[in-house]
């Protein structure tokens, strides 16, 4: 887990509701509502995800769109910017998504705390109509 300023609460928040349910929350900060640069939270966690110390990784911020996009440029890191329950579950089933981004101004914290648990209990349907980026004419 990591989060800017922007997302702090909701990180904390999350943590502790991911400890209630047995998860183990590593938390690569930031440590407060004061201005952070996101990248400097934000890619590390990514990091671990991508290098198997953590096996998910979910990252806050105000929108979670420039969370997402740090965390993309990460190689082996697939990272959805989630606004409800529906996007979530589509992100794992679907995209198989390691990590999702989640803005704490574009949602409440109950839809929060839904969307990660979606996403924690979704599972990848296996790309039953994936086809490789390769073979689609544009």
């Amino acid at each position: 887990m990591a989060a800017d300023h922007a997302g702090f609460r909701y990180k904390e928040r999350v943590k502790s509701f991911l400890t209630s349910r047995g998860y183990k929350a590593r938390d690569f900060g930031t440590d407060s509502e004061r201005p952070v640069d996101y990248p400097l939270v934000i890619r590390p966690a990514a990091e671990a995800v991508a290098t198997g110390r953590c096996a998910l990784g979910v990252v806050f911020g105000g929108s979670g769109n420039g969370e997402a996009i740090v965390a993309n440029k990460v190689s082996g890191i697939r990272c959805a910017v989630c606004w409800n329950v529906r996007s979530a579950r589509l992100a794992r089933e679907h995209n198989d998504a390691n990590m999702i981004a989640i803005g704490q101004r574009m949602m409440g914290l109950k839809t929060a705390l839904g969307v990660v648990d979606a996403w924690l209990c979704a599972t990848f349907q296996g790309g039953r109509h994936k086809r490789r980026i390769d073979d689609i004419e544009v």
